[in-house]
């Protein structure tokens, strides 16, 4: 019995990031940063948020809570040829630079 090359894929370890938003600072703003300090974010309270898989944009989703942790909820998938027909399509930004 022989597996498919996506068998053989399956059990792979990847890494799965969200991207809450951003901001950009001059860096005497951050070297000043400290205890009870408050960042704005580029992203409204109401935006889907990024999710990515070893860097590469997957799907856009929610922060829920499942028992007293935070969870995530996907909400659309990124385009491809095996994405789901509809708006969920090509919905997912270019990544540009690290993670917040």
């Amino acid at each position: 019995m022989t597996k498919s090359g996506l068998d053989l894929l399956r059990n792979v370890d990847v890494c799965l990031s969200v991207e809450l938003g951003r901001s950009q600072m001059k860096l005497r703003d951050i070297l000043a940063l400290g205890p009870e300090s408050v960042v704005q974010l580029d992203r409204l309270t109401d935006e889907l948020l990024d999710v990515f898989v070893n860097g590469n944009p997957i799907a856009k989703g929610e922060i829920v809570t499942q028992g007293n942790r935070f969870a995530l909820k996907i909400v659309e998938l990124a385009g491809g040829e095996d994405a789901p027909a509809g708006p969920v399509a090509d919905t997912v930004p270019e990544r540009k630079g690290a993670a917040a």
